[in-house]
């Protein structure tokens, strides 16, 4: 299984189409410009020495190294180990809400990055349970498919951000049931734990949380946030504000979390700027029935950037030993013997 570490840095990739783009426009600039100094075969013979495809040659090296040099950055790792086993643990989904209104900085560093660090935590602290994860905000989807990969559940993690869903608000209901539908067929313990603020709540939400129990899930509600509001940061230095150019605030809406939590037969946890959160619903989830589950784990992932590294160098390599110009050493070099009365030379092109 191949992943990358630092996957954002692939991003840097669109610089290789972009600069081609930027070469052509040159060439086609360049071209237009030698039409105007005169006929094209006298300019031929005016530069004997300049060659029409060694500096397209070392420019796309040149790339292609970058190219490579940034599939380096990201950091591509192998897993070398595959390992099938059964695990003792339960299945848990983590539901979290990425509505604007989490990026609310009044747990510390925000609602949202607090929601991040806390579950980070909890993963921590598996052995042998599976995780998957749900975002929600006005809409719903899943985030990663129930797994016991713990490093592929941080990595999709920290990709977290209010972003990924454009609908706004906190529709908790959809949220629940597409977790209800994310787990497996295995009998063992199920849990379902939703990380939000309960704010623009969308209706729902504790007829689903009781359906979630009914099908052997518990539900449990992480509510985040203070209950006498915070402004929503916009990222520009500023706070979010209404039509009338007031301030917006949002506020934890515990009432609402400890209904949904009591339809789910779960519990209610308020999370602050300590690790009590965590230990809490750590507590909660060892008292869930355990049963075997089947895990496949890729382990002892290995760096690959060592062949690609090696690619680079012999690119570079290559692109300073071919001269911008032919080689004026073996101009005159003759592959073929003259033949009689039709001699023939081959020049290096």
């Amino acid at each position: 299984m191949l992943r990358f570490e630092n996957p954002i840095c692939l991003w840097l990739l669109v610089v290789i189409p972009l600069m081609g783009l930027i070469r052509l426009w040159m060439w086609r600039v360049q071209k237009r410009r030698y039409k105007r100094l005169g006929d094209k075969a006298l300019l031929r013979q005016m530069m004997p020495d300049v060659s029409s495809w060694r500096p397209n040659v070392k420019f796309w090296l040149l790339m292609a190294a970058t190219a490579l040099i940034i599939v380096m950055l990201a950091r591509p790792q192998m897993g070398s180990k595959v390992l099938k086993e059964k695990r003792n643990g339960i299945e848990i989904i983590i539901a979290m809400d990425i509505s604007n209104s989490m990026k609310a900085q009044d747990v510390t560093p925000s609602r949202l990055q607090k929601s991040k660090l806390l579950v980070e935590d909890l993963i921590n602290h598996f052995s042998n349970d599976k995780i998957g994860i749900v975002v929600f905000a006005g809409d719903a989807f899943v985030q990663l498919p129930i797994t016991s990969d713990y490093v592929s559940a941080k990595m999709f993690l920290r990709s977290i951000n209010p972003s990924l869903i454009a609908s706004q608000g906190t529709d908790i209901a959809g949220a629940l049931h597409l977790a209800a539908n994310s787990f497996t067929q295995s009998k063992v313990g199920k849990a379902i734990v939703v990380i939000t603020d309960g704010e623009d709540h969308e209706g729902g939400a504790a007829e689903a949380a009781q359906d979630a129990y009914k099908k052997g899930m518990n539900v449990f509600i992480l509510g985040i946030g203070d209950t006498r509001g915070a402004p929503i940061p916009t990222g520009e230095g500023g706070y979010m504000t209404d039509l009338s150019g007031n301030t917006v605030m949002t506020a934890l809406n515990e009432d609402m979390c400890r209904e949904i939590a009591q339809a789910g037969k779960g519990r209610y946890i308020h999370v602050d700027n300590t690790n009590s959160a965590r230990e809490l619903l750590g507590e909660q989830l060892t008292r869930l029935q355990k049963g075997e589950v089947d895990s496949v784990i890729y382990s002892e992932y290995n760096e690959q950037f060592q062949a690609i590294g090696i690619v680079v160098l012999l690119l570079l390599v290559i692109e300073v030993i071919i001269l911008e110009v032919k080689n004026p050493l073996l101009r005159n070099i003759k592959v073929f013997k003259a033949r009689r009365g039709n001699p023939t030379e081959h020049s290096e092109r």
